[in-house]
């Protein structure tokens, strides 16, 4: 199972920041408050690509928000991915949310599908997406689909394919925001509203929903 520690500022940005900093600091040696603007952009930098612990809810059926959003559209929908009926939960970034990804629940990635076009709803064009395929240990499937921007760099996902990852675990990265959609199993309860504000890995957005089985009753013993 792959593992992360937070270090507060995400590993991602690390390179932004000491590309802002470097200069920052030569400049104001040389010039003083010049410098001003590149302290700025650092100090933008530094929240921008801040990345804080999430404590996981401790509801082992919950499906938690992969992403901080807002949640902008609840819908029914043909997975293309696995070819079924699902129920879609799309939450939209912010420019200013935090960009860490988290996975929707605990189980095993199953398989992984890269830059695969999609149409958008109620038009012709496509969009390129990142899907990822996790199931649980009672076969409840999930499908994480992350919409890709060209114009920014690529999502990044740290979850390969075989490997088992937990209910709320750093999995991922979306550089500057995205639209997010989970594919749940039809048979879920969706816990949030369009409209709702969400926190990746500490939200819970829907409840996997287990059919009871039903033991027969004994049968009655004849009367002796």
């Amino acid at each position: 199972m792959p593992s992360y520690r937070y270090p507060l500022i995400a590993r991602e940005g690390w390179v932004w920041i000491a590309a802002t900093a470097i200069p920052a600091v030569v400049v104001y040696l040389l010039y003083g408050l010049a410098s001003l603007p590149l302290w700025v952009l650092l100090l933008l930098l530094l929240f921008l690509f801040r990345d804080p612990a999430r404590k996981v809810p401790a509801v082992p059926l919950g499906i938690v928000s992969p992403v901080d959003g807002k949640v902008v559209a609840i819908d029914t929908v043909h997975d293309v991915f696995l070819d079924r009926q699902a129920l879609s939960v799309s939450v939209r970034m912010g420019f200013t949310s935090v960009y860490s990804a988290h996975s929707p629940m605990e189980g095993k990635v199953l398989e992984q599908w890269l830059d695969m076009p999609r149409k958008i709803a109620g038009t012709d064009e496509e969009v390129a997406t990142y899907a990822q395929w996790i199931q649980s240990d009672e076969k409840d499937d999930v499908v994480l689909v992350v919409e890709v921007n060209p114009h920014l760099p690529r999502p990044q996902c740290y979850a390969q394919s075989g490997e088992r990852i937990g209910q709320g675990q750093r999995c991922g990265f979306i550089h500057f925001g995205s639209l997010v959609e989970v594919l749940i199993p039809v048979t879920s309860r969706i816990d949030v509203s369009v409209g709702d504000n969400v926190l990746a890995g500490t939200d819970i957005i829907a409840t996997l929903v287990h059919a009871k089985v039903t033991s027969p009753r004994p049968a009655q013993l004849a009367a002796g």
